[in-house]
């Protein structure tokens, strides 16, 4: 098998070092399918081959331009125009009443090379801008296009930089847990396996129309190393198991996979099912996230059944040295703070679960201060750079929304009407509705620029009223884009994909939980704690970015992504748990077997949630407020889900209801069958009725 896998790698790696460069990372593969920015995105190229996006250059001197200031900036509005990408033979310049500030509009194109263009034509604008420059004089490249350089300089090499951070991490946290300088490397190299393997699939899934982006490239490989070292730890800890039990190695894996499998299975299912529900979603983005996840757990879960039972079986018993498990050999959990956790859950559990999910509903109560809304340009940053800069200071003398207009396409027959109707829309900029060009095929484009900032409420209120003025005139077929008007189509688009995409998730989630347990009440139980585990997460963090980070805001689809990863990989440890409560539960009765279940699995899955919690925390390190927030919120559910949720609530509610936790199955129909034992709490009497029952 292991040589099988390293053919396979081989014969895959040309793939699997393409697929960076096939992430489509233009405009429409973020925005939602059918809204009508994304369908004045495509009528755009009518007027011209290539998407335009502004940069405005922006000079500033608090005390005055000086006569040399505006020579220096005359100077590089003639240099502008020879930079390549700019899409003008002529630039105007424009200056504030108080001559403290002036504003170059420079259009960039962006080839089909995609964004690279853009981040080389602002590098060369903002060169020429400094060189030559009078001392005092501070310039900055804003607009859509310095703020996307700016975005970009922040991805710029994270790739690497995440996975190795990755990488280091999960090496730390499997040499605290094995403590073995041997161990830690077989999960490792499987999860390298599974990366390499899921970038090879994932680039052919693109050749049949699967989206992948800087976003979903990111996610793809946190998620094969977070739950690919997950389904590792499970079946290492059970195979640990199973060599006390058989001599035979292989005898002892053939046992670890029959045990273990089953739970590592249902969770690379629910993680995949959630991940392809995402499809159903009216956001690009978050539509082509769905199936390149998927793709990735699929992947990994069959690296981690395969080759990494194959690396276990070579590397033998003495890869858990200094602790090489021996036949007939038993693993203590006398003194493991799961047995004491276990103890006090086996005295008071309903007062146990009562109390703890008082205390998660009451930090669920931080939800009513969460600011999901959107966030502005000027937020999306954990520090200030250059293009945020120069968009304040352009705020206090221009109108907000230049250079970044909304786009109104409609009949040339209609212009007059259409810019009409426009200019004396509230929230348009005074003399702010123009021709973009000359008409083609029949068709006008004009910019309206708006009095607020292109990214606030207020602007997204206006394109409400432009779209509401010009649908309304005959024979006009007019369509409203451009950048305010994006960002309230995704908006909209967050809300609906948030009410179908959360019910069908749970649905999903559901139906793998009452195949793996066959019962209905425990995984409306399990879900719920999720669902509860979810809101308090969200509403811990909600506070934390509040009133800690200082954050202004979140994105409107963040709290879909949250709830996405939380609830199918949070679920994951309440199959790990359950899934061994049912099988001691047929041994010891289901008070007892919840017991037992939390000593067996508390050690690896506090290893597991510890390692998927750091490999989310990851993105914490990024500057930009959208993925630290996602990394934090998602971490800390993690860690919820496995210290208190899985650990203390599932386990005291599974041992307060006992055997009808299984309704409507046979097991909570035979107390005998549940609550009798043999005299040392071991296998019982009814042993063999037990084994009918699974």
């Amino acid at each position: 098998m292991f040589v099988g896998w390293i053919v396979i790698i081989f014969a895959l790696f040309p793939l699997a070092g393409k697929l960076s460069g096939a992430q489509d990372n233009e405009m429409s593969a973020w925005l939602p399918g059918s809204a009508e920015s994304t369908k004045v995105v495509e009528e755009q190229k009518d007027f011209r081959e290539d998407t335009i996006a502004n940069a405005n250059e922006i000079y500033y001197r608090p005390g005055g331009l000086s006569d040399d200031d505006r020579k220096a900036i005359a100077d590089d509005q003639a240099q502008y125009v020879n930079v390549e990408g700019v899409a003008s033979e002529t630039l105007d310049v424009q200056y504030s009443g108080d001559n403290t500030t002036a504003q170059i509009e420079i259009p960039i194109a962006i080839k089909d090379g995609g964004w690279e263009d853009l981040n080389e034509a602002v590098k060369e604008i903002r060169k020429v801008a400094d060189e030559g420059a009078p001392a005092g004089l501070e310039a900055y490249t804003a607009g859509p296009a310095g703020i996307g350089a700016d975005q970009a300089a922040a991805f710029e090499g994270i790739d690497g930089a995440l996975l190795m951070i990755t990488m280091g991490v999960v090496i730390v946290i499997l040499l605290l847990t094995y403590r073995s300088p041997v161990l830690w490397f077989v999960p490792l190299i499987s999860a390298v396996f599974a990366m390499f393997a899921a970038w090879a699939v994932v680039y052919l899934a693109t050749k049949a129309g699967i989206t992948v982006n800087g976003q979903s490239y990111a996610v793809l490989n946190i998620m094969i190393f977070g739950a690919g070292t997950d389904y590792a730890l499970l079946l290492i800890a059970r195979y640990r198991e199973e060599l006390r039990n058989y001599e035979d190695r292989h005898e002892a894996m053939a046992h670890a996979l029959h045990r273990a499998g089953p739970a590592i299975i249902a969770s690379a299912a629910t993680v995949a099912l959630s991940m392809l529900v995402l499809l159903a979603a009216e956001m690009n983005s978050t539509q082509g996230l769905g199936p390149v996840c998927a793709i990735g757990i699929a992947v990994g879960l069959l690296v981690m059944t395969t080759l990494l039972p194959a690396l276990l079986v070579i590397f033998g018993r003495w890869a858990f040295w200094p602790k090489i498990p021996h036949v007939g050999t038993e693993q203590s959990h006398k003194n493991s703070v799961w047995t004491r956790v276990g103890a006090l859950i086996e005295r008071r559990s309903r007062s146990v679960w009562v109390v703890t999910a008082v205390v998660l509903a009451a930090f669920s109560m931080g939800l009513m201060g969460l600011k999901a809304s959107g966030v502005e340009f000027k937020d999306q940053f954990t520090s200030k750079p250059e293009s945020i800069k120069g968009m304040e200071i352009a705020a206090k003398s221009f109108a907000l929304g230049s250079g970044d207009p909304i786009v109104v396409i409609g009949n040339e027959a209609q212009q007059k009407p259409l810019i009409d109707a426009i200019q004396a829309t509230q929230g348009i900029a005074p003399e702010g509705v123009a021709p973009a060009g000359p008409p083609k095929n029949g068709k006008v484009e004009l910019y309206a620029t708006t009095s607020d900032g292109p990214d606030t409420e207020a602007a997204r209120k206006t394109v409400e009223r432009v779209r509401d003025a010009v649908h309304g005139l005959p024979g006009a077929d007019a369509k409203v884009g451009g950048g305010p008007a994006m960002a309230l189509d995704m908006e909209k688009a967050s809300e609906h994909d948030d009410k179908v995409i959360i019910p069908l998730i749970l649905l999903a989630v559901l139906i793998v939980l009452c195949v793996l347990l066959r019962s209905i009440l425990a995984p409306v139980i399990l879900i719920a704690t999720v669902v509860l585990s979810f809101a308090a997460a969200l509403g811990i963090s909600s506070l934390v970015f509040n009133h800690v980070f200082g954050f202004a805001g979140m994105d409107v689809g963040m709290p879909l992504f949250i709830f996405v990863f939380l609830v199918a990989l949070g679920i994951d440890y309440n199959i790990f748990l359950m899934h061994r409560v049912r099988e001691e539960a047929l041994k010891r009765g289901t008070r007892k077997g919840a017991i037992v279940g939390l000593e067996a699995t508390g050690g690896v899955i506090t290893s597991a949630g510890l390692v998927l919690a750091a490999t989310f925390a990851v993105f914490t390190t990024m500057p930009l407020v959208t993925f630290v927030e996602m990394g934090f919120a998602v971490a800390l559910g993690v860690l919820l889900d496995t210290f208190i949720v899985r650990s203390v609530l599932v386990t005291a509610l599974t041992h307060d209801i006992g055997q009808k936790i299984w309704w409507p199955s046979k097991l909570a129909k035979n107390p005998e069958a549940t609550e009798h034992s043999g005299a040392d709490g071991t296998d019982g009497p009814g042993r063999e009725r037990d084994e009918a029952l699974v």
